[in-house]
Parts: structure tokens; C-alpha cells; sequence
């Protein structure tokens, strides 16, 4: 479970029309007025979109902007080729991201759309919960559009479209774990409980956000926040490593705002097909229960939460 930290920066629309986003007093971009003047504006873009009636808005980056994803993505390419799964470097491969400039959302559709059916739009910031996992249910992932701040930019204390499009979107351009994905979304829409959809995108987490997997001997990553971020794939091999156990992924306690000290390996894409897939695919309030149930009477959280 969530338990620490603002994954997205809450963003305010005044009466005048101007858009506030209000970063962490922790955010590298926080003294930057530059910076917050154009996170609002892109968030303003989103926020005024009408989506079904209007292309994704585009975002005309600047020079700063482009040298961002292309710092990141040079940085995270030699990564991705030694500790990356290859179920993800062949989807990579497949997409064919540009490296030299930040790409439209609409890009990204066109590129991912004939691979396997996804397309992307845009959001401000946080999507309620129901709201993002019934799009993923009809293949639509909901993307910010903003970058890092320049002055670190192999860091992030938020997702930002380099983890967003590097991260899930290269992912989903792999026809299995694409379809994994929009299991978890569909499971979304037949839960009624809050506990329920939580469990389920706890799950998520340690799987699609951040999991690994086997490669014969060798663990590799396939998970999107740690294949977006320049210092946790660095760091996740050194991390305590469990097998796929879903009663322990969906309780265990998780703080968004340091790397991950427990992430769960698979031993295959058809292992977490079969334990990871299966599950989204067939999860309802009563499974749900029961294995939170299953967590209490192990000892994984108290048996009152169950």
C-alpha cells in the first residue's frame, strides 16, 4: 500500500484562468518562477483540452527541453541494453522512439498504435485512480506532458513524460506485457471496493511499474519506473529480491519517494503471464478479500485492514 509522498504535483486553475502547479518544497524546479510558469501553462494545455472532440494538445518544447530527453535518453540507452529484459528492448526497438527531441503525444500514438493498439493522452498531473485504470482497460494511457527540471535531469521526484513514454510506452509496445496492462485496466471496472482497486494497483506496482525477470541466470527489468529512472535501474539488483507472491505485492507497505528496497521477480514473461496476467484478467471484490485475508493470517498486515 501507498503510505508516503505526492506521486503528482497538485495542480489548482484560478478564476483569472492561470494554472498553479504547486511542487514539493523539495522539487529542484521549486525556486525556478521560469520553471513554474511553464509547468502551468502545460498543465493549463491539459486541463482545457476537450478530449473526444479535440487532437492531444501539442506542447511546442524548447531547445532546454529537448536537451533534457536527449541527456536522459543517452544516459539510460547503455543502461537499458545491459539490464533491460529483452521482452522490452525488442519492443524499444519496435517503437523507435526519437532520441534527439521530446515527441508529441500524438507521435507516440502513431508509433504505438499498429504495434499494439495503444494511443496516448494527456493529463495534468494525477488522474483519479478509476479514471487512469479504465482507460488502460480500453488501451489509452494517460501521459503528462511536462519534463524535470534542467538542473537535474537524470532525476525526477515526479513522473514526467520521459518516465511515461521511456518508461510505459516502450512497454507497451510489447504485445504480452501490453496486455497485461490492459487486464489490470478491465479488472478495474467490475471492483466496487476502494480496497479492492487499491490491491489491484498495488499489484501493478510491483509488477508493471516496478518489476524484473529472469533472463535464464540473469534478473533483468521490465518495469517502467525503474527502466525510466537513471538511478534505480542501477540500484535495483542490490535491492531484496521476492518471487511473485500477490498477497505480499498487494499489502506491502511502499514509500514512492525513494527507490523500491523490496521488488518481486519473475522467472519468465510466461510466469508473470500466468500468476501476474491471470490475475488481473480474473480478480473481483471476493478474490480480492480473500487475499487480503491470505496477507492477514501471514502476518503481511494486520487482520483488521482484511
Amino acid at each position: 500500500m501507498f503510505t508516503e509522498g505526492q506521486l503528482y504535483s497538485p495542480v489548482t486553475e484560478h478564476e483569472d484562468g492561470t494554472v498553479e502547479v504547486h511542487l514539493a518544497d523539495t522539487h529542484p524546479g521549486r525556486g525556478d518562477q521560469e520553471y513554474l510558469r511553464r509547468r502551468g501553462e502545460i498543465a493549463g494545455a491539459a486541463l482545457t483540452w476537450d478530449r473526444g472532440a479535440e487532437p492531444v494538445p501539442t506542447i511546442e518544447y524548447t531547445e532546454q527541453e529537448h536537451g533534457v530527453w536527449s541527456r536522459v535518453s543517452r544516459e539510460l540507452a547503455p543502461l537499458h541494453e545491459r539490464l533491460a529484459h529483452p521482452e522490452y528492448l525488442a519492443a524499444k526497438s519496435a517503437l523507435g522512439l526519437p532520441t534527439d527531441h521530446v515527441p508529441q503525444l500524438a507521435e507516440v500514438t502513431t508509433r504505438l498504435e499498429p504495434i499494439t493498439g495503444w494511443s496516448y493522452v494527456c493529463a495534468p498531473g494525477l488522474v483519479p485512480l478509476r479514471d487512469f485504470y479504465a482507460d488502460l482497460g480500453s488501451r489509452t494511457f494517460n501521459s503528462t506532458q511536462y519534463l524535470r527540471h534542467a538542473s537535474e535531469p537524470l532525476y525526477t521526484p515526479e513522473p514526467d513524460i520521459i518516465h511515461e513514454v521511456i518508461g510505459h510506452a516502450n512497454q507497451l509496445a510489447s504485445p504480452r506485457l501490453a496486455a497485461i496492462t490492459e487486464a489490470a485496466g478491465a479488472a478495474s471496472l467490475r471492483l466496487e471496493t476502494d480496497e479492492a482497486m487499491q490491491l489491484v494497483a498495488d499489484v501493478f506496482w510491483f509488477s508493471m511499474e516496478f518489476g524484473v525477470m529472469y533472463d535464464g541466470p540473469d534478473l533483468k527489468a521490465y518495469g517502467a519506473g525503474i527502466l525510466s529512472s537513471f538511478g534505480e535501474i542501477q540500484e535495483f539488483e542490490h535491492m531484496e529480491i521476492r518471487d511473485l507472491d500477490l498477497a505480499d505485492m498487494g499489502t506491502l507497505n511502499y514509500d514512492i519517494t525513494v527507490y523500491q528496497p523490496v521488488i518481486f521477480a519473475a522467472r519468465s514473461v510466461e510466469h508473470l503471464e500466468d500468476v501476474v496476467g491471470t490475475f488481473f484478467a480474473r480478480v473481483d471484490d471476493d478474490a480480492a478479500d480473500a487475499l487480503r485475508r491470505e496477507a492477514a493470517q501471514r502476518g503481511l498486515l494486520p487482520m483488521a485492514a482484511g
